[in-house]
């Protein structure tokens, strides 16, 4: 198991640290630091289908605003060392929204992260009949609805959240595979059938 980063949120504030973090490749990059541990530029790039060059570029963006630094001592001139310094990134939207382009960067960034919670489903799907017994008893896929106001909804996500934060400060096993939860709350006009 790798050793998480050593920070747990990197808050985001700044809309030029957001639009960075939207790009495709970047949150692939920040998203493989997180979960396998630190690497290099050559082998991110074998490991996300990109050249040397391209990863090395966006890691180095990727450190211009927070997000990963060199790992010290570690590496050579020619193969420099990366890890991520959060396990995880959040924003408020509001903070955003009276930004000059601040509302297109977050419907990217939200179009990005829907995109890449259904690739996280999709392979759950694929992969659960080949998880032993008890894997596949443990994991759980909900669907909740309730009816409540836009302030009684972030009461609740904030209180989620901070569930989930204390389990991941104080319940965490290292020694056990990375399980993912993922905790949408959002209002439908039309439920899809």
């Amino acid at each position: 198991m790798a050793d998480p980063p050593p920070g747990a949120a990197i808050d985001v504030h700044d809309v030029r640290a957001l639009r960075a973090l939207a790009h495709p490749l970047r949150m692939s990059l920040l998203a493989t630091l997180r979960s396998d541990g630190p690497s290099t530029a050559s082998r991110l790039a074998e490991r996300l289908g990109e050249s040397s060059g391209a990863t090395s570029y966006h890691l180095r963006q990727l450190a211009g605003f927070g997000f990963v630094e060199e790992v010290p001592d570690e590496g050579t001139t020619r193969e420099r060392w990366w890890r991520a310094l959060h396990r995880s990134t959040r924003w408020n939207t509001e903070d955003f929204l009276d930004e000059p382009g601040g509302p297109e960067i977050v419907d990217e960034l939200t179009d990005r992260l829907v995109a890449h919670q259904r690739r996280m489903l999709a392979a759950f799907a694929a992969e659960r009949e080949r998880a032993d017994a008890a894997w596949r008893a443990a994991a759980s896929l909900n669907d909740w609805a309730l009816r409540i106001s836009p302030a009684r909804a972030r009461e609740l996500m904030d209180e989620l959240n901070g569930v989930l934060q204390r389990w991941r400060d104080e319940e965490e096993e290292p020694d056990q595979p990375l399980v993912h939860v993922l905790l949408d709350l959002f209002p439908l006009q039309d439920y899809p059938l």
